[in-house]
C-alpha cells in the first residue's frame, strides 16, 4: 500500500538579512502508512511546522522529496491538495465577522465546490463539532475551544484523507481537548491518517500510533510512544520519597546509576543503565530502611527532554 506519506533527504533552508543560511529541514526521511495517527515532536525551531507547510504545498522543498499518497508535492500540487487538510492551532484560517457557517462556504468556494454540496457539508460538519446550534453567530463570539473545532470542520470540508494538525489542542481546557482527541480518533476510524504536531507528550501517547522526534531539522527517533523506553536503550527508573537529601550523593556514586532528579515533597527518581543496575538501587534502599519504591520505563516526555537536551528557554 502507497504510504501516505514519505520523504526522502528533504532539506528546507533560510537565507537571512545578513546572508548568513538557516537549514529548517536537513536531509529528513519520514514514512507514515495510511490510517495512522502520527505524532511530530519537537522543541520551537526544530522543524515541525516547516514539515508540514511543505507537505500541505504551502513552502517549496530546497531539495529532496515529499509525497503524499503518491503524489509529490512540487510536480502535482493540484493532486495533493485535494487529498490533504490542514487544522492549525489558535485564530489563522477564520474570519471574525464571519459565522461559523459563513467561514465554512468561504472555504468551499475556495475548494471550487458547488454551493448545494458546500452547504450540505458545512451544515453535516457544524453538527459533528457540535456547533450547529451556533452556526449563525459571528467567531468573534467562539471561545477558543470552539474555535478549533472549526478549524478542524474547515479542514474536513473537501474531505480529505490526510491531516496536518499543528497544535489543534494549544490552549484547549482539559474537557475541550478530550473533546478534540475523540473526534480524531473517529475519524481515524473512517480510514483518515492524520499528521499531528504538538508539544503535548500526553497528548502524543494517547493519541499517536508511531511519534518522530525531531530537532534542529533532523529526525532523533521514531517508534512507539507506548514503547518510549526503546529510545533509551535498556534504562530504568526508580521512584522512591526520603526526606533526606544526604541519601542521594552515595546513591549517584553506585554503579549503573546514570543521573537522581528530585521530585516534590521528597520525592526521587534514579535513573539506571540497565536491570542489573536496578536491582542493585534497590537493594541499597532496603538497607537503608526504605522500604517502599517503584521501579518502571522511561516515559516519552523524559526520552524527549534526554534526547533533545536541557536547553531552557533557547529556541
Amino acid at each position: 500500500m502507497e504510504p501516505a506519506v514519505h520523504t526522502s533527504g528533504l532539506r528546507r533552508t533560510y537565507t537571512r538579512r545578513r546572508r548568513d543560511t538557516v537549514v529548517a529541514l536537513d536531509e529528513l526521511t519520514l514514512t507514515i502508512a495510511q490510517n495512522e495517527i502520527h505524532g511530530l515532536l519537537g522543541p520551537n525551531g526544530a522543524g515541525k511546522t516547516t514539515l508540514v507547510k511543505i507537505l500541505s504545498t504551502v513552502l517549496l522543498p530546497s531539495a529532496g522529496t515529499a509525497r503524499v499518497l503518491g503524489h509529490d508535492v512540487v510536480t502535482a500540487t493540484k493532486a495533493v491538495r485535494s487529498l490533504v487538510g490542514l487544522v492549525l492551532g489558535g485564530d489563522r484560517g477564520l474570519y471574525d465577522r464571519l459565522t461559523a457557517r459563513r467561514n465554512l462556504l468561504f472555504w468551499g468556494a475556495l475548494y471550487r465546490l458547488d454551493g448545494r454540496t458546500a452547504r450540505a457539508r458545512a451544515d453535516a460538519l457544524l453538527e459533528r463539532v457540535g456547533l450547529a446550534d451556533r452556526a449563525g453567530d459571528p467567531v468573534e463570539a467562539f471561545s477558543r475551544g470552539m474555535r478549533q473545532r472549526l478549524h478542524l470542520a474547515r479542514g474536513l470540508l473537501h474531505e480529505p484523507r490526510v491531516l496536518f494538525l499543528d497544535e489543534p489542542t494549544s490552549g484547549l481546557d482539559p474537557v475541550a481537548a478530550a473533546a478534540f482527541r475523540r473526534l480524531v480518533l473517529d475519524l481515524r476510524a473512517e480510514g483518515r491518517t492524520f499528521l499531528l504536531a504538538t508539544h503535548d507528550m500526553d497528548e502524543a501517547a494517547a493519541l499517536c500510533d508511531r511519534v518522530t522526534l525531531i530537532d534542529r531539522g533532523r529526525m532523533l527517533l521514531t517508534g512507539d510512544p507506548a514503547r518510549a523506553e526503546r529510545f533509551l536503550g535498556d534504562r530504568e527508573c526508580v521512584d522512591f520519597a526520603h526526606p533526606d537529601p544526604a541519601l542521594i550523593g552515595p546513591l549517584e556514586l553506585l554503579p549503573g546509576v546514570t543521573g537522581v532528579e528530585r521530585g516534590d515533597g521528597g520525592t526521587w527518581r534514579v535513573h539506571t543503565a540497565d536491570r542489573d543496575a536496578t536491582r542493585r538501587v534497590l537493594g541499597w534502599l532496603l538497607d537503608r530502611d526504605v522500604l517502599t519504591a517503584r521501579h518502571g520505563r522511561p516515559t516519552l516526555e523524559e526520552a524527549y527532554l534526554r534526547a533533545v537536551g536541557d536547553r531552557g528557554m533557547r529556541v
